[in-house]
């Protein structure tokens, strides 16, 4: 736990040192979110069979998440990816994304 707390004051400081306004550092993605966007278009312009995560409830993209992990959803790759994240990085992600319309 410390070594988070730690973590987020270091992030802190660097985006106060920068300039970085608070609603700044919230439309940014968090770290591991490319891995995501990478297939889970934002954009309606694009057409995909991969469905759009964003805008969802955090909640549903987090259960969706852990599911996948658990091998409880099948999946192709999710499974693998799911598995590269901790849970507050998942949690961080899934805020992240529900966020954005």
């Amino acid at each position: 736990m410390g070594g988070v707390c730690a973590r987020r004051a270091l992030v802190a400081a660097v985006l106060l040192f920068a300039g970085v306004t608070a609603a700044d550092a919230a439309s940014m993605p968090p770290p591991g979110a490319a891995s995501c966007t990478g297939c889970h278009a934002s954009s309606t312009n694009v057409e995909t069979n991969v469905p759009r995560i964003a805008g969802r409830g955090a909640s549903e993209i987090v259960a969706a998440v852990e599911a996948f992990r658990s091998g409880q959803k099948p999946a192709t790759v999710m499974d693998r990816i799911a598995k590269g994240f901790t849970e507050a990085e998942i949690r961080a992600i899934a805020e992240w994304l529900s966020a954005q319309k």
